[in-house]
Parts: structure tokens; C-alpha cells; sequence
């Protein structure tokens, strides 16, 4: 497992830090169709994890909360993060997506 705070875990997963971006009627454009794997859970689904695919790179327009045109091109881990995201707004789960034989189940203790 890598540990999120080291500076070559954040390089090899593409972790950036973005400000908040807001897209109203969304429309996602796919600019690279290559796909990458990692490991994803939600919080919707607590307890569940599998390896998902999500494009290399994609263009999300729409408008903003001033109603005003906005387009952002998205790579590295945050294209997985709105990728995930839109896929809620469109009501797809990362499990309608994973490959199932990654599927892992976190059996919660009874007393938590």
C-alpha cells in the first residue's frame, strides 16, 4: 500500500491538489481513450473496494454557478476523481465499472 503522503506515492498516482470546479449540465469529452486502473472505493458504498478503469484524459464543459461557459482538461488523479464523480450525476456506480474479480469486501466489526 503507498502511503498518500510521500512525494513519489503522489508522483506515481498523479496527485494534485485543484481548486473547486463547478459544472452545470455537464458534458464529458474524452481526450485520451487510453485507460489506467487503480483501486477505488466511495462513500457512498462503504466497504467495498475493486479496480476500476478510467480514461488517461478527458475535457469537461459546462456552465459555471455564474451560468457562465467553462471547460477544464483534466489528467492524472484528478480525472479519476471527476470521472468518478460524473458517473454519480449520470447515476453509474465504480461497481457498474470495476472488474469484478478485484472486488474486496471490508467486514466491519459488530461493535463499530
Amino acid at each position: 500500500m503507498l502511503d498518500h503522503s510521500l512525494p513519489a506515492a503522489r508522483e506515481v498516482r498523479g496527485l494534485t491538489t485543484v481548486p473547486l470546479q463547478i459544472f452545470i449540465n455537464h458534458q464529458l469529452r474524452v481526450l485520451d481513450g487510453r485507460t489506467v486502473k487503480f483501486q477505488e472505493a466511495c462513500e457512498s458504498i462503504s466497504g467495498f473496494s475493486a479496480t476500476v478503469p478510467h480514461y488517461l484524459s478527458v475535457e469537461v464543459s459546462g456552465l459555471n454557478e455564474k451560468a457562465e461557459p467553462v471547460t477544464w482538461q483534466v489528467s492524472g488523479w484528478p480525472v479519476r476523481n471527476l470521472q468518478h464523480e460524473m458517473d454519480h450525476l449520470d447515476g453509474v456506480w465504480y461497481i457498474d465499472r470495476m472488474d469484478s474479480k478485484t472486488f474486496n469486501v471490508k467486514w466491519a466489526a459488530q461493535n463499530e
